[in-house]
């Protein structure tokens, strides 16, 4: 797909100006993307590269738990999971909690690597004031958030009112500061696939730095064909920019075959550019242990069961 450079720059000039990008980006064909999304689904590895694909996806893990029942205690046992997730694994990319369990978090993680992300901006239905929104944002990286998952308003989207959601990511972006925003589309509730290429062009143009698919509240979540438009998108946003951008699945992703499907995705579409956890994400609560599971499995040769795991 081509789209001009020269068109970019005053691209959210007006509300007609973003309109007329937006809808002139190519349509998706519905029926091929399902179609490549199912043949790439398909295909199996072998042993060795099984293994290697195993510990790439546990590294690309944003081990998650968002309930309202959440207490620092199993925030801290979940870092302890994320460091150290057992067996000789490697550490996951992130762990992502509620805004008022960062704190917890940054002291539970503090020098292993791993990566404080939160949800802000009136998670998971985005429904509140760009003044809640930036706020909730601030608050989060204050206490040490080094990524910051926002919600578009997604009945902003859906009626046409696009420079709203341009500039409530362009604001939320701002009171980032040193983090990185993933900007979640929400695609369960976008209902075309066009939608979900407008969306992700949106957010990127707004300065997002991950595209992600789902709060992880919302079915479907994070299908293959929808991963595969939103890949198809930062390949060529990078091809019309020169800036690359990383997507997150999130929601649904529970098993070892889900994850390696997703990475032929991404090795097929983006290419192996993306294959690393700093441009590709698997947001999940069951996945690791499933992971764990299998890479036992290979080790091996014999499953241990999922009582032998922590619980996420």
């Amino acid at each position: 797909m081509s789209v001009a450079t020269t068109s970019l720059a005053d691209v959210a000039s007006s509300e007609a100006a973003l309109r007329a990008f937006l809808h002139g980006l190519p349509g998706v064909d519905r029926v091929g993307a399902d179609q490549r999304a199912a043949m790439l689904g398909t295909r199996s590895i072998k042993t060795t590269a099984k293994a290697q694909a195993i510990d790439l996806a546990i590294s690309m893990v944003d081990l998650t738990t968002l309930e309202g029942a959440d207490t620092a205690g199993k925030v801290r046992a979940m870092c302890t999971k994320a460091v150290h997730p057992g067996g000789g694994a490697p550490r996951v990319a992130a762990v992502c909690v509620y805004p008022d369990l960062v704190e917890v978090a940054v002291q539970a993680l503090a020098g292993t690597g791993v990566k404080v992300a939160s949800v802000a901006t009136a998670f998971p239905s985005g429904r509140s004031s760009l003044e809640v929104k930036v706020s909730d944002t601030a608050l989060a990286v204050a206490a040490g958030a080094d990524e910051i998952d926002m919600v578009i308003d997604r009945g902003a989207f859906l009626s046409g009112r696009y420079l709203k959601v341009f500039e409530e990511i362009v604001a939320v972006k701002a009171a980032c500061g040193p983090a990185h925003l993933k900007v979640i589309l929400e695609t369960g509730e976008l209902a075309t696939y066009d939608n979900v290429r407008r969306a992700s062009w949106l957010a990127m143009l707004a300065g997002a730095d991950f595209i992600k698919t789902s709060t992880g509240k919302v079915a479907p979540a994070a299908t293959l064909p929808v991963t595969l438009i939103m890949l198809e998108a930062v390949r060529d946003f990078r091809d019309a920019t020169g800036r690359q951008v990383g997507v997150k699945p999130a929601g649904g992703i529970r098993t070892t075959k889900d994850a390696i499907k997703n990475l032929v995705l991404v090795h097929e579409t983006a290419g192996d550019d993306w294959l690393s956890p700093d441009w590709f994400r698997l947001g999940a609560s069951s996945l690791l242990n499933d992971l764990l599971m299998q890479r036992q499995k290979l080790a091996t040769g014999r499953y241990a069961g999922p009582d032998y795991f922590t619980l996420d």
